[in-house]
């Protein structure tokens, strides 16, 4: 049984372990061309590949059709398992023959086979990459493009070159490749991107840069470090690239896209500065490093900037806190769309509102019992803003005229204090009306001398 691939990181040489083997097999899949030669019988395609056979009968998509040597080395990726051995010597001779249309059917099936067993195999790619023939050497460049999400380190140094080639298709599948490879492999592409950015020639590192977003969102904190470098970059290009990457890592770690979003708001491109403030926008409000970045913000020269941050402050502040903000701020302010924002911001309606406005703020009446109404309602008193009606009977009538066994508690006490009240008000009428009279009221006498003998007692005394 042929030994499995295993990935390596190129430069400390040991294993690396990112992404799916059945992922990267199915994108290999998905890639290669297909044709008659998938019709073949498996006995017939080493013979056939190797030319022991002339042709080989191919039955796919309900035709026949007669095969040849091509087609049998294109086959040859179809033998898995203990036939992968003998495939890949056959694919090995293939790949030096002298028909170059035989060179770019192994080179067709080099990447399918190269998962069995890829010894030898990246070395004739590299070879073939400058044959004199260019079908072998746009072959050779589409199976680099390939290879390169599954075999990391055999493309490697492969790879550094092709990237930087003259020639542009093989130039773009390289850039192909990168692209690929950082699904699978992310921290191998920023090693790649980490060379990449230190390119004199511009073109290199802007590629390089469209990069950061793919490994970010992969990759470790190694992509950090490869922001903040693009984020120092003298070209204006490469720092908008990367500060577009910047809410993406906010998401990812809020502290270092805090500390870039700092360095990235004093930029001296208008768009670096504008990703800075959306980077903010995705952080937490509670964050004391955003504030104060979004404070400063607010008296920038840019307006743009200006009104990001000024557009911020109701998030991050507090009422109180942002009424005197933007107070402060509208004494410096010139832009008329600023300022009345800024002057919403200031004016408290709780405050400074209309009559309506300011009740929607007033605390609602804490309810008055049913009982305590009832009582008051009794005595002729009235709650709220309802009046009493004068033409209804008073509640003592209405409950006296009601049976005992219909009344409820409340309305049993009610008839009690009533009852107590008529017996109080009769007693006092009986006792008006059978008053007696004293012996001196009868004959006179306190009238004629009682403030006399009132006084004269007073002095005796």
């Amino acid at each position: 049984m042929s030994r499995e691939y295993i990935a390596r990181d190129p430069r400390t040489g040991l294993p690396i372990s990112v992404g799916s083997e059945e992922k990267t097999k199915t994108n290999i899949n998905d890639k290669t061309e297909r044709g008659p030669w998938q019709g073949l019988r498996k006995q017939d395609i080493i013979p056939l590949a190797k030319g022991e056979i002339e042709s080989a009968k191919s039955v796919w998509t309900e035709r026949d059709y007669h095969l040849t040597q091509v087609d049998g080395v294109r086959a040859l990726q179809r033998l898995k398992g203990f036939a992968s051995t003998e495939a890949h010597k056959v694919l090995l001779s293939s790949l030096q023959n002298d028909d170059p249309a035989i060179r770019v059917a192994a080179l067709e099936a080099l990447p399918e086979v190269a998962i069995q067993k890829s010894d030898e195999l990246f070395d004739w790619l590299s070879v073939l990459l400058d044959d004199e023939n260019i079908d072998v050497s746009k072959a050779a460049s589409k199976a680099l493009s390939i290879s390169a999400p599954v075999f990391p380190s055999g493309i490697e140094t492969i790879l550094v070159n092709e990237l930087r080639s003259p020639i542009k298709f093989r130039q773009d599948n390289a850039w192909d490749a990168l692209k690929g490879l950082a699904d699978t492999w992310p921290e191998v592409v920023c090693l790649h991107i980490d060379r990449l950015l230190l390119e004199p020639d511009k073109e290199y590192r802007i590629k390089a840069a469209k990069l950061l977003r793919k490994v970010l969102r992969k990759g470790d904190s190694s992509a950090w470090d490869l922001v903040s470098w693009a984020l120092n970059d003298e070209c204006n290009e490469v720092r908008r690239i990367a500060a577009k990457t910047l809410p993406t890592l906010a998401n990812k770690d809020p502290r270092v896209a805090t500390l870039f979003a700092e360095r990235a708001m004093v930029d001296v491109d208008s768009q670096v500065r504008i990703s800075a403030i959306k980077a903010i926008q995705k952080l937490d409000k509670d964050n004391g490093r955003a504030q104060n970045i979004v404070l400063s913000g607010t008296r920038s020269k840019d307006l743009q900037v200006r009104t990001a941050c000024i557009n911020l402050l109701p998030r991050l502040l507090s009422e109180d806190v942002l009424r005197v903000t933007a107070d402060e701020l509208l004494r410096t302010e010139t832009d008329s769309g600023l300022i009345k924002s800024l002057k919403e911001m200031v004016f408290d309606v709780e405050i400074e509102g209309t009559e309506a406005q300011k009740n929607r703020f007033l605390a609602a009446a804490i309810p008055v019992p049913q009982l305590d109404r009832e009582i008051a309602e009794s005595q002729g008193k009235k709650f709220g803003l309802d009046p009493l009606p004068s033409d209804r009977k008073s509640l003592s009538e209405d409950i006296s005229e009601k049976p005992d066994h219909l009344l409820t508690d409340t309305e049993r006490v009610q008839k009690m204090i009533a009852m107590n009240e008529q017996i109080k008000k009769k007693e006092a009428e009986r006792k008006n009306a059978y008053r007696s009279y004293s012996q001196d009221e009868v004959y006179g006498y306190e009238d004629d001398f009682g403030d006399d003998l009132d006084s004269d007692d007073d002095d005796d005394f």
